[in-house]
């Protein structure tokens, strides 16, 4: 049979995650799941795996054709057309043994590699670092209803670390909101859920450098906090280069300092509120700045601040150890829920009103100062500086996982994956990081407060899609197996306080609304350059035909090549049947959301006289005609539909797992989805 390729064959098929170690589990076959899939017994040997394909052939462009906008040396330039030939009898096919994958050579370093301390150290930086301003802040809304609203964020935060909970554990794969909508919606929605994660940790590593040299330079005095702020940011990507375990090394110290001095400060400041009772009974007398329904809900809306960081922990749950990522939830939400309603009370207890106000952003060194002295003091603002440093930290971890999913995705310039031989990180992501974040902060000129803003409106928008993601996944992929699943009403509980804390910072602060757009917007319009790269291709062209002959002859054949390189990426789709609705479904999905026009259908059967696999050749005739800019294969492989199966196609197709599709798995399937390393459900 002739058969001919189409496009340019990527090169950048080394995908990290295809190093996934698969755990030897009773297996599915003949498909990727479903009800009716049949299941391999525990014990039962593996067949070898076979492998043959049914390829796309060319045709020649009828007479009647348009003419092409493009010229090369004035010649009309016509893109090649393909077509699927149909069923072929498997006489006719060429059959090939799979080679068997070493599962240690698949291994990425950092895959795992996270304990439940390291992997809580990383996140609980971020959270307890929001501790340091936003007791004030909360005390300065709602006075002293301000423990009430810090109590009632911790009992908010409980029903999102159920919504949280569901969606790492049926999605185990970094990238947090986005790979969770990338799974249940379109590739844009994740898109856009990235960008304001991408928003969030720009502004989260920037405002806290610059806070952590603010607090040191009441300790040294005479620190350039300005150049300070740019020497830490590259202190951090220059450990990040070393390695994600060694980071996570430093974390966990910077932690334990860090939850040791809130103890102690909760502890003086309690025994200096028994000696005083006096303060604590003037606060609780003094009037309210609104109406007590008004302060509630304003100190609560400004309280859900105080969590800040608590998404963090999903953009590396591909590094912790399976089981861990539940349990690092379970700890940021308890040590929120005590630490945030305690302090509050000490810091009532220890200042007036007055003097909460006016150290809003210091109220915790303030405390520290007036009830344990001037070195308990200087004590605590050292705490302050390193544990804000530790949010940095815990920024340039989430960024780099979050990132890595996104190139591979090719939602942005593949040179980010570039490997460093002597540590195997991707060294260019955190240099990349801390290019933007020391732009970001040389154009503000070291002011920071509207970034600051921004991030409190990113932070509250990404829970939103977080739960909306989770409510969707429940609806449409209800049958992945998860380690834990929330209730209907916990979800929409969830919803619901987070979106009236939302609204009630935009009331509290419209300018913030204005700072948030201004900043959306760039990192927003940067992707869409990257989704739509080959739509401006195409207007180039357009423009370029109006041009003088030269000008085509010069840039035609240029442009025509990137484009076809940028569409030649490989994808597949398993196919767990001949349905022909799943089967439009899929290329539709295929279409839309990637850059690319080669699919491959692979169907994984166990006997070559399956009836299937000759209606599945036939329909997919029938879908290469309704998709005629599409260019498809069929791949027939015998055996089981294995993790270790899936990483044999992957590397035989040269096609990453990240661009493998599949239909949402039966109630029996037997594996999780982050066995797979990176395959996406795109279809019930």
């Amino acid at each position: 049979m002739s058969s001919g390729e189409y496009g340019l064959v990527s090169e950048d098929n080394a995908d990290f995650r295809q190093g996934a170690s698969y755990p030897r589990l009773s297996g599915g076959g003949g498909g990727p799941g479903g009800e009716g899939t049949p299941l391999m017994y525990a014990g039962e040997a593996a067949q070898p795996t076979t492998f043959c394909q049914i390829e796309h052939v060319a045709i020649q462009s009828g007479g009647s054709h348009q003419p092409s906008l493009v010229h090369i040396s004035g010649q009309d330039v016509d893109v090649p057309k393909y077509e699927f030939p149909g069923w072929v009898p498997p006489s006719e096919l060429k059959f090939e043994t799979l080679e068997a994958i070493d599962q240690k050579s698949l291994h990425h370093p950092s895959r795992g590699c996270l304990s439940e301390v390291f992997a809580t150290s990383i996140a609980g930086n971020d959270v307890t670092s929001s501790s340091l301003y936003i007791v004030g802040v909360t005390s300065t809304l709602a006075g002293q209803l301000s423990p009430i609203c810090l109590i009632l964020v911790g009992c908010v935060l409980y029903l999102i670390k159920a919504v949280a909970g569901e969606a790492g554990t049926a999605i185990p794969l970094n990238g947090g909101a986005y790979n969770l909508l990338l799974n249940t919606t379109s590739k844009p929605v994740a898109a856009l859920a990235a960008c304001l994660l991408i928003l969030s940790y720009v502004a989260t590593a920037v405002v806290s450098a610059t806070e952590c040299l603010n607090y040191a330079a009441n300790l040294i005095p005479g620190l350039d906090t300005y150049w300070g702020t740019i020497i830490l940011l590259a202190f951090f990507a220059v450990l990040m280069i070393v390695g994600i375990s060694e980071s996570a090394q430093l974390a966990t110290g910077i932690f334990l300092v860090h939850i040791s001095t809130m103890c102690f400060l909760i502890a003086i400041g309690t025994t200096y509120m028994i000696a005083n009772p006096i303060i604590i009974t003037e606060n609780l007398r003094e009037p309210l700045k609104y109406d007590w329904p008004l302060s509630l809900m304003f100190g609560f809306c400004v309280g859900m601040l105080g969590v800040t960081g608590f998404e963090t922990s999903a953009n590396y749950v591909e590094e912790t150890k399976k089981g861990v990522y539940p349990k690092v939830l379970f700890n940021t939400w308890l040590i929120s829920m005590l630490l945030n309603p305690a302090l509050s009370i000490v810091c009532m207890g220890v200042l007036d009103m007055n003097s909460m106000e006016s150290h809003h952003r210091d109220v915790l060194a303030k405390v520290a100062y007036d009830s344990g002295g001037k070195y308990f003091g200087l004590w605590v603002s050292a705490d302050a500086s390193i544990v804000l440093a530790g949010s940095v930290l815990t920024a340039y971890v989430g960024m780099t996982g979050l990132v890595r999913r996104l190139t591979l995705d090719r939602c942005l310039p593949q040179f980010l994956l570039a490997e460093n031989r002597f540590r195997r990180t991707n060294h260019l992501i955190p240099l990349t990081f801390f290019v933007l974040c020391t732009l970001m902060f040389v154009l503000l000129n070291g002011d920071v407060k509207s970034l600051a803003n921004v991030y409190s409106l990113a932070f509250l928008l990404v829970m939103t899609l977080v739960i909306c993601g989770t409510i969707i996944l429940k609806y449409k992929r209800q049958f992945i197996r998860r380690a834990v699943r929330a209730s209907w009403p916990t979800c929409f509980a969830a919803l619901s306080f987070v979106l009236i804390a939302l609204m009630g910072n935009i009331v509290l602060a419209p300018t913030h609304l204005l700072w948030f757009f201004i900043y959306f917007g760039i990192v927003a319009g940067l992707m869409l350059i990257m989704f739509e790269r080959i739509r401006i291709l195409k207007w180039f062209l357009y423009f370029l035909s109006q041009s003088p002959q030269h000008m085509q002859d010069r840039f035609s054949g240029v442009t025509l090549m990137a484009m076809d390189k940028i569409r030649s990426q490989k994808v597949v789709f398993f196919a767990s049947n001949e349905n022909l609705e799943i089967l439009s479904k899929a290329i539709a999905y295929i279409q839309q959301n990637e850059l690319t026009k080669w699919v491959k259908i692979v169907y994984v059967y166990d006997d070559l006289n399956d009836p299937i696999i000759r209606a599945l050749a036939d329909n997919l005739r029938v879908i290469d005609r309704c998709f005629p800019k599409m260019v498809m294969d069929l791949v027939l492989v015998q055996g089981s539909f294995t993790p270790s199966v899936v990483a044999q196609v992957s590397t035989r197709l040269g096609v990453p797992r990240n661009f493998m599709f599949m239909v949402c798995p039966g109630e029996r399937f037997p594996y999780d989805l982050g066995d797979f390393g990176g395959i996406r459900i795109i279809t019930h």
